[in-house]
């Protein structure tokens, strides 16, 4: 049974074969094909993907980055379609789902979005709950260093907390646009801010949000 991460590493192999190398995204610095690059080394390549979070690591991560980014753009949809190596850790299920689900979705949505005729896509509610239970172990993560209290509210009323501090800003929309917004895209979420203006301001406009 295909599970919510293999859906999204699909579609965002075929988007990403589809847009082609050159294509924006919504990551700074970033076509395609550095986004594409970037997903095959943080699977393949742990020992340089710890560069993400361990600032020491940074150059190795770089050059791993370099190296892929040269690689034929076929193959680096190969790699990103076919997934981890034999032995990793992402080869478990659920390692998997906890790991890739948010990863791919939001990456999917950095080359849908930078498009100038994207449109929102129909997900769900099973996706759509599922993408919110990911959100709430990871809001306080995400959030860590908003200028602001910051909370994180569904239609239907649910909340998670990200960020405690005055003044606060509720950020209210579906989970698949709240995670946009906490993963640091926010001028590409459809969410309404309520709160003090200018502390909307510097959330909206600020690039604490997201790991």
């Amino acid at each position: 049974m295909s599970t919510f991460a293999q859906r999204e590493r699909l579609l965002l192999a075929d988007l990403l074969e589809a847009e082609g190398p050159e294509a924006p995204t919504l990551c700074e610095g970033w076509q395609t094909r550095e986004l594409a690059a970037h997903v095959v080394v943080r699977e393949r390549r742990p020992d340089a993907a710890a560069g993400l979070l361990i600032k020491p690591l940074a150059p190795r991560l770089d050059k791993a980055m370099e190296e892929f980014a040269a690689k034929p753009y076929e193959e680096l949809i190969r790699l990103i379609r076919t997934g981890p190596p034999r032995f990793s850790p992402f080869q478990l299920k659920q390692i998997d789902e906890a790991s890739n689900t948010i990863e791919f979705y939001v990456h999917t949505e950095d080359v849908r979005r930078a498009q100038p005729d994207w449109t929102p896509r129909e997900l769900d509610p099973v996706f759509q709950d599922a993408l919110w239970s990911r959100l709430e172990r990871s809001a306080r993560l995400v959030g860590r260093s908003a200028p602001t209290g910051l909370v994180l509210r569904r239609p239907d009323g649910q909340t998670a907390v990200a960020h405690k501090g005055a003044p606060v800003v509720t950020v209210t929309g579906e989970p698949s646009e709240l995670l946009m917004f906490a993963y640091g895209r926010q001028s590409a979420a459809k969410v309404e801010l309520d709160g003090d203006e200018n502390a909307i301001a510097k959330l909206h406009e600020g690039k604490q949000l997201g790991i």
